[in-house]
C-alpha cells in the first residue's frame, strides 16, 4: 500500500477521511497491522530496530521513554527526535515541555504530543478518569492542545475526553487529533494491540474493543504447554522416558572395542 505522509495527514482536515493507527510492541503484530492496511504504527524506541524493516511502507511514530533522564532539555529532546528519526521513524511522540517541542519543531522534527487523560500525570488528575468533563476541563484540554499546535507539533494523542469536546476542538485548529477513547469525527483513530487482539491484562479501558480473540487462544495455547510439560515430568519420574527407539544405538563390536580401551 501507498505509505502515508504528513501531507495526507493534513490533508484529512480537508476531506474527513479517518486513518487507523496501532501501538504494537512486537514484529509480528506489525506486520499483521501492514497486511491489514492498518495506516499508522506506534512502537517504543528499543523495538523500532525490528519493526521499521519488518513494515517499511507504514507510517511510524515512535516515542522514547519518557522517564529516560538524558531527555529532559530542548538539546537534549532534538538529539532524541534525530536519533528517532535516523532510526527509521516518521514522527516522534513527546510529552515533553513545550520548550523542546518548539526546538524539535525548529528542526523539523514531526512531533506529536499527548493531551487528555496522560497516564503517567495520573495521580495529578486523581487516578485513571475521563478528562474533559466539566467547562474547566474541558478548556484545558483545548489550551493544551493549542499550545502543542503554537509549538510546532504535528499532532496530539486526545485520550478520554468527551466526543463533542474533542470535535469542537478539532474544528477549531490545524493540528492534527489522533483519538483514543475521545470519539470519532477526528484524522486518526488509536487503540493499542493488545486492546485488539483481546490479550491486555490489566485495566480494560471503556474505548477498547476486541476484534480477535488472541487473549483466550493464547490461553489455551498455554494451557496446553503446561500439560505437555507435565506429562514429560510424569514420564521422566516414572522411568517410562526415554523408551528404546529415543536412545542412539552402537554397534556391538564398537562398544566391545570401546570397553576393552576402558579396562
Amino acid at each position: 500500500m501507498k505509505k502515508l505522509t504528513l501531507h495526507d495527514l493534513f490533508e484529512t482536515k480537508k476531506n474527513g477521511k479517518t486513518y487507523t493507527e496501532v501501538r504494537t510492541s512486537d514484529v509480528n503484530e506489525a506486520m499483521a497491522c501492514a497486511e491489514a492496511g492498518v495506516d499508522i504504527i506506534m512502537c517504543m524506541k528499543e523495538d523500532l530496530p525490528f519493526i521499521r524493516p519488518a513494515v517499511p511502507n507504514v507510517f511510524l511514530a515512535a516515542a522514547h521513554n519518557i522517564n529516560l533522564p538524558e531527555v529532559c532539555g530542548p538539546d537534549q529532546a532534538v538529539a532524541a527526535g534525530f536519533e528517532l528519526m535516523t532510526m527509521g521513524a516518521d514522527a516522534v511522540y513527546s510529552g515533553l515541555s513545550m520548550h523542546c517541542v518548539e526546538a524539535m519543531a525548529r528542526e523539523k522534527i514531526p512531533v506529536i504530543g499527548h493531551i487528555g487523560f496522560v497516564p503517567y500525570r495520573a495521580s495529578w488528575m486523581g487516578g485513571i478518569r475521563a478528562v474533559g468533563k466539566t467547562e474547566a476541563e474541558a478548556l484545558q484540554v483545548y489550551e493544551a492542545a493549542k499550545a502543542y499546535q503554537d509549538a510546532g507539533a504535528i499532532g496530539v494523542e486526545i485520550e478520554i475526553v468527551p466526543a463533542r469536546v474533542t470535535q469542537e476542538i478539532n474544528k477549531r485548529l490545524d493540528i492534527i487529533l489522533m483519538s483514543m477513547g475521545a470519539g470519532p469525527g477526528v484524522a486518526v483513530q488509536y487503540l493499542f494491540a493488545t486492546d485488539v487482539l483481546g490479550t491486555n491484562t490489566g485495566h480494560i479501558p471503556r474505548h477498547a474493543k476486541v476484534y480477535g480473540e488472541i487473549g483466550k487462544e493464547e490461553a489455551r495455547v498455554q494451557q496446553l504447554r503446561i500439560e505437555a510439560f507435565r506429562a514429560l515430568k510424569t514420564e521422566v519420574d516414572s522411568g517410562a522416558y526415554p523408551q528404546e527407539k529415543h536412545s542412539l544405538k552402537i554397534a556391538e563390536n564398537e562398544f566391545s572395542a570401546f570397553l576393552k580401551h576402558l579396562d
